[in-house]
């Protein structure tokens, strides 16, 4: 697909390192401020640079997201960090708010700046803009269509790259800016810290039958009317390019490295060739998640805030692979597995292998029957050749 980037998400170094392993060419995170996720999902100053260092010596990027709209007291705060950022090494900044988007560009001029999606930029007279501004980048709205998409970047220069999101969670509001959230738990989703109140299911009350509650059904006895489905564009890729898109970026900063390198690396294999759409779909059909959709690609989507809210989730992450020596893996577990399932290898390096599990040995050599124990490190025998770093999943069905 010629020079395409492939963009994942990392809250912590763990989720980095995955993302990066799995075939991602640049990783966004979260800072100190102004990164729009809760503050467990972000890097302190020194895992800043660690995980600068870390991307450049894989050859790969790191952008920093400091995206939240910002209030008075913020703007020299991000002119500081901005520095901090240029110093450290980072890529790029991702801004959204002009204010910010001003002081930063002051501040540092040679720092590469990205135009957050919340932004909402969704034509080519903003996209000039932002443009003449100092954006080298910027991050679609995601209402626009593939047709939208063409007709901005054949009004824009070519110095200026797209991006756009092909997976992961999507919000019933516009661009993200939702308030429901504040309103309900005093919590802003514009702040970083929502509640996600539109999964929640809803019934109505009426005024003189207060304690009787109905529920508000859309279709096949769903409630949650606010829900979104999740994001999926393993079957578009090629449009989004022709569309003009070069960056294709994967939400999740709030996700598991297990969830980072799965998604990563299917739409690492699909980018590559190196499997088919089918199996790719398929390994997308494994990870936690909300009903799928094209998002707003395609137009208007009547069934993009209609489900139940629940997950489907049919695989689950149980292990991860510390060592592999002469048949024998060693794993730190994170979910429960028993003696008789049948795991499989998550790896880097093309399709799935997997075997039956016939012995657990805990660390004072002791033999298991199952794997009650997150993080206890364990042993077992295993004829596939595994390698530090890759998963060890189990498959199920199910909604949760």
């Amino acid at each position: 697909m010629g020079e395409i980037e492939l963009l994942s998400p990392a809250g912590d170094m763990e989720s980095l390192t995955a993302a990066l392993r799995y075939g991602a060419d640049a990783v966004y995170a979260g800072g100190e401020i102004l990164q729009l996720r809760a503050k467990s999902a972000g890097f302190d100053r020194d895992g800043i640079v660690a995980a600068a260092g870390t991307a450049h010596r894989a050859g790969k990027r790191l952008y920093v997201a400091m995206n939240c709209l910002a209030r008075n007291g913020e703007i020299e705060a991000a002119a500081e960090y901005a520095r901090f950022l240029a110093d450290a090494g980072v890529d790029a900044a991702i801004v959204s708010d002009i204010g910010v988007l001003a002081a930063v560009r002051a501040a540092t001029p040679d720092l590469e700046l990205h135009l957050s999606t919340q932004a909402s930029c969704m034509n080519y007279a903003a996209a000039r803009v932002y443009h003449d501004m100092g954006v080298k980048r910027v991050v679609l709205a995601r209402e626009m269509t593939l047709e939208d998409i063409a007709a901005l970047r054949a009004k824009t220069p070519e110095t200026l790259e797209l991006e756009a999101f092909v997976h992961g969670a999507m919000c019933m509001a516009y661009s993200g800016r939702c308030i429901i959230s504040s309103y309900l738990t005093g919590r802003s989703g514009n702040r970083g810290e929502c509640a996600q109140p539109c999964r929640w299911s809803y019934a109505l009350v009426e005024e003189k039958r207060p304690g009787e509650y109905f529920p508000v059904e859309e279709e096949n006895g769903m409630t949650a009317i606010l829900s979104s489905h999740d994001l999926n564009c393993i079957r578009i890729l090629d449009e989004l390019r022709r569309a003009g898109v070069t960056s294709f970026k994967i939400e999740g900063r709030m996700k598991t490295a297990f969830y980072v390198a799965s998604v990563t690396h299917a739409y690492r294999m699909a980018l590559d060739g190196a499997d088919t759409v089918d199996n790719c779909a398929s390994e997308l059909e494994l990870v936690k998640h909300r009903p799928y959709s094209e998002g707003f690609y395609r137009g208007y989507l009547k069934e993009n805030h209609s489900n139940s809210g629940r997950y489907t989730q049919r695989a689950t992450f149980v292990g991860k692979v510390l060592g592999w020596s002469d048949g024998v893996l060693r794993v730190c577990q994170r979910n429960n597995f028993k003696v008789g399932q049948v795991l499989e290898i998550l790896s880097p390096h093309g399709k799935t292998a997997s075997f039956t599990v016939t012995d657990i040995f805990a660390g004072d050599g002791a033999r298991r029957s199952d794997a009650p124990h997150p993080n206890e490190i364990l042993t077992l025998p295993c004829p596939v050749r595994a390698e530090e770093g890759d998963f060890l999943r189990r498959r199920e069905s199910g909604e949760t």
